[in-house]
């Protein structure tokens, strides 16, 4: 068994299923062009269990399927945003500084802000 992700005409994936190659190429689940095998375990052009990478990440569903990459990835976040080649991340102009911790112990987290192109602390 194999993940297979069904593409549609604009390379977005439509959904992600579990199945034998045979049944794909059978047909019965649509045109065999429509599905591309996915790997579970693979993120970031890792493979998790050590393995060979696959396709840079996992499909999910709204993801993008590049062929000329052969690569998923997800749509772009932001304008300023680039896609890192390694990973099919999309990467920040400036990097996040992580959780902060304020004076009085208050953990912030950081949100990215496109029209200032900085990030904004938030606090939970």
């Amino acid at each position: 068994m194999a993940h297979f992700a069904r593409i549609d005409k604009n390379n977005i994936v439509t959904e992600v299923i579990v199945v034998e190659q045979e049944v794909i190429n059978s047909g019965v689940f649509g045109e065999p062009e429509q599905w591309v095998q996915t790997s579970y375990n693979t993120y970031g052009g890792v493979h998790a269990l050590g393995g060979t990478p696959f396709r840079k990440n996992f499909a999910a569903k709204g993801m993008i399927w590049d062929a000329d990459r052969n690569a998923f990835y997800a749509p772009k976040p932001f304008a300023s945003w680039i896609l890192n080649e390694s990973t099919c991340y999309w990467e920040p102009p400036i990097a996040s500084p992580g959780d902060t911790v304020d004076e009085d112990g208050t953990v912030n987290s950081h949100k990215w802000d496109e029209t200032t192109q900085t990030w904004i602390p938030f606090s939970y």
